[in-house]
């Protein structure tokens, strides 16, 4: 029987996707593990493989396409023993010449079969197998909108499931708009801002209407209660050229106005003495060892002892090393870093995982790697998401002080400044120093003021006293 190819949720927040390259062309054989399609995410360009054999019979949306929604069909693979000419889409095949298709009975539904829509993780193909049936009708098998299948069941992708459980809406009560009538997370989120989060009585579900869709948002980015024509209208026409927000662009606009209008923010500010961090630095990178080409294992930087220290801070004091959870707190045993990487159009946040436990010099070539691949869109969604807080280092820019905002779910981030030579006042005499100004952005739900100057405190320390980041 044919199988629908859709488009795969690569995270649970992916909405859309743009499929930027098919690597199988019409009439090639799939394989279980073959590369399908490269699809870039708000963040990322990552493979997906197919999770069936067969050969690709129609590609629907073509390499290119942007704003691709979740589970919408994309492509056709004939299975076994068909003949992929007679596959359109939809998954029936043409009928035959004199009018007339040969229909087969859809097998008993199964909550664990194959044949159900599913969004599986790893960058696996999303599927569904259709039986046949006369062109223009619908299988026999397949749910209605807002009905549950045979037995009771509701016919859903596994993410929707999840959204609906998170969310509280109940599914029974949801118009599905997938594939057949497929409840997709699309139709939870907006049955969820209908207020439909109750199923309806058994007389009333089948005059039940269409979910209301929610209100359009204003553009990303755009003053709140402004519309993008009422923007337009300060400016005038021949004074701007109009940039289309790209997915990440859309991402960070989203997240972090919801982050400063969620989190409460509050700023604290410390002066971190570098002398016996740069003279530690100068040694360490000088006794590195080096590899048959002849290059240094390693080379530490001072955003590699910055990333070091705060993770080493947050094991110190451990009520920091949190974030808020609606009803609880989740207290971590581990440290994990996120490092700002500024990309073109964006940025990046990969995570150091253990970051209290690595070495430095572990720590600075695992940043090599991430920068590499973080401009160059190739970072796994788990190499960028979760963390407890954030470093962002503006200070090869000669930037000397700002503040940052957190990036959900962490709850706090450092925003590092530029070191530079100032005179202090040593043992009563005036001494030159080379300092760096950092500040914490903490969210007030997790962080009160005293445990963020804590915070601050164990990462000054280790700022100014280097040699305890090596025992």
């Amino acid at each position: 029987m044919p199988i629908n190819v859709l488009m795969p949720a690569l995270s649970p927040t992916m909405e859309k996707g743009n499929l930027a390259k098919w690597l199988k062309k019409e009439g090639d054989p799939i394989k279980s593990g073959d590369v399908l399609a490269e699809i870039e995410t708000d963040k990322a360009t990552m493979e997906v493989e197919a999770i069936d054999e067969g050969v690709l019979a129609k590609i629907l949306v073509p390499e290119g396409t942007a704003d691709v929604p979740v589970n919408d069909l994309i492509a056709i693979i004939a299975g076994e023993g068909e003949d992929p000419s007679s596959v359109q889409a939809g998954g029936a095949p043409k009928a035959a010449s004199n009018g007339a298709a040969e229909s087969k009975p859809e097998p008993k539904a199964d909550a664990s079969a194959a044949d159900q829509n599913t969004t599986p993780g790893g960058g696996h193909m999303s599927y569904e197998r259709v039986n046949a049936a006369p062109e223009g009708a619908q299988p026999s098998g397949a749910p209605q909108a807002g009905a549950a299948g045979s037995g009771g069941r509701v016919f859903a992708s596994p993410l929707a499931r999840r959204i609906a459980k998170q969310e509280g809406v109940e599914l029974g009560a949801v118009q599905g708009s997938g594939p057949h009538g497929r409840i997709i997370a699309r139709d939870v989120q907006a049955a969820k801002a209908s207020g439909a989060t109750r199923a309806p009585a058994p007389q009333a579900a089948a005059e039940a209407p269409k979910a209301a869709a929610p209100k359009a948002a204003p553009a990303a980015g755009a003053p709140a209660g402004l519309t993008v024509d009422q923007v337009r209208g300060f400016f005038a026409k021949d004074s701007y050229e109009e940039v289309p927000l790209d997915g990440m662009r859309k991402t960070i606009a989203k997240r972090l106005t919801e982050a400063m209008q969620v989190a409460p923010h509050f700023y604290l500010t410390v002066d971190c003495e570098l002398d016996a961090l740069m003279k530690l630095r100068e040694t360490l990178n000088g006794a590195a060892g080096k590899d048959k080409d002849g290059k240094p294992a390693f080379k530490l930087s001072v955003n590699d002892f910055v990333i070091k220290a705060m993770g080493l801070a947050l094991t110190r004091v451990p009520a920091a090393n949190a974030v808020w959870a609606e009803d609880r707190i989740l207290r971590f045993k581990n440290a994990e870093v996120g490092v700002a990487v500024a990309i073109d159009g964006g940025l990046f946040t990969p995570v150091i995982r253990r970051a209290n436990e690595k070495t430095l010099s572990t720590i600075s070539n695992e940043m090599k790697d991430f920068a590499a691949r973080a401009r160059a869109k190739k970072l796994k969604p788990e190499e960028y998401q979760g963390g407890v807080t954030s470093v962002s280092n503006l200070g090869m820019f000669g930037i000397k002080h700002f503040t940052a905002v957190i990036n959900p779910p962490q709850s706090s981030i450092l925003a590092v400044g530029a070191g530079e030579k100032r005179v202090v006042v040593k043992d009563g005499a005036p001494a030159v120093v080379q300092v760096m100004t950092a500040t914490l952005s903490c969210d007030h739900r997790v962080l009160d003021g005293a445990l963020g100057a804590e915070l601050v405190s164990a990462f000054k320390g280790l700022i100014e006293n280097p040699m305890g980041m090596l025992v």
